[in-house]
């Protein structure tokens, strides 16, 4: 049951994913600039964590058991790097989305996401520990990666460059990190929110100075969106990050890093077949392409799903 719940909450991940996709892809576009497009919304997110984490007394008690975990050693470097992996999923979705469309978009993220989760899991980084790789789990990432091939067929490559695709691979790559790693931090500092928030600062960081080159670089970007245009919307980018984020980092234990992914899957894709009907992307897929990409997403999940109990490998193997 626990699993099952756990499951439900991985889809809802991936459709507030989608809509946050299709929101920062929006105001990339609106911007000319997709990597402010991710540094707005980051940092919206950050203001909106930074209120239960600051003003109350358990919030600065969790920051205050990070900092000595960071200078005791408590809590390794590589743990705090979820949010630069965060940092390189808005900064795509603002680059690539809101031309790709949201269900293309995705199913790149889904091939980054069901590799790497794979490795990662196996490799114990992730809250669960090692976890074995099973035929099922084996077969989970095959029908993703069936789904990934199936989007690119037709003619989407001669409408899309092939950096364009390329990012949102990397992206679930950077995805299926941050879980493990945000995972682990909630875990090792007994504070998921404490997690969240660490890994919005840190990529707020990062897209601080990448914004900064890319406004250095292609000039002013166009105006920003205010009340007068009703476009306040595209600012929800950070409150839906905010979100899954948080949501993440409690699943991750109990999933594993390629199932909850797998899981986000099916949300992302129904979500984001529903966005790209009602608006239509310039190099999205052909409507045959999109229902093979569900089918395929859908066996992924099912084959991979724990219907014996999972076992860890050796929960004593995880890395400290």
């Amino acid at each position: 049951m626990q699993t099952v719940l756990a499951l439900g909450g991985a889809v809802s991940i991936g459709a507030m994913t989608a809509i946050q996709a299709r929101v920062n892809g929006q105001l990339g576009v609106r911007l000319d600039n997709g990597i402010l497009a991710g540094w707005v919304s980051f940092a919206v997110g950050l203001v909106l964590l930074s209120f239960p984490v600051l003003l109350t007394r358990r919030g600065r008690a969790v920051l205050g058991r990070l900092w000595r975990g960071i200078r005791t050693g408590h809590v390794p470097w590589w743990m705090l790097l979820g949010g630069a992996c965060g940092a390189l999923t808005v900064s795509t979705q603002g680059l690539v989305a809101g031309i790709l469309g949201v269900a293309l978009f995705t199913v790149g993220v889904v091939a980054g996401q069901t590799l790497h989760g794979l490795l990662l899991d196996r490799a114990g980084l992730g809250p669960a520990g090692v976890v074995a790789i099973t035929p099922g789990r084996l077969f989970g990432g095959l029908f993703a990666l069936i789904a990934v091939g199936v989007s690119i067929g037709g003619d989407v490559l001669a409408r899309a460059p092939l950096w364009m695709l390329v990012l949102p691979f990397l992206t679930g790559a950077g995805i299926a990190f941050q879980s493990a790693v945000n995972g682990r931090l909630g875990q090792r500092i007994a504070s998921p929110l404490g997690a969240t928030y660490m890994s919005f600062l840190g990529g707020v960081l990062v897209l601080s100075i990448s914004a900064g080159l890319s406004l250095l670089v292609k000039g002013s970007p166009r105006p920003f969106p205010t009340g007068f245009s009703g476009d306040l919307w595209l600012y929800l980018g950070g409150l839906l990050g905010a979100a899954y984020i948080l949501l993440g980092v409690v699943i991750v234990a109990r999933t594993g890093v390629l199932l909850m992914g797998l899981g986000a899957v099916l949300g992302q894709l129904t979500v984001s077949v529903l966005i790209d009907a009602i608006w239509p992307p310039a190099a999205g897929p052909a409507p045959w392409q999109v229902a093979l990409m569900v089918l395929a997403a859908v066996l992924s999940v099912l084959v991979a799903l724990p219907w014996r109990s999972r076992r860890p490998v050796s929960s004593a193997s995880r890395p400290s």
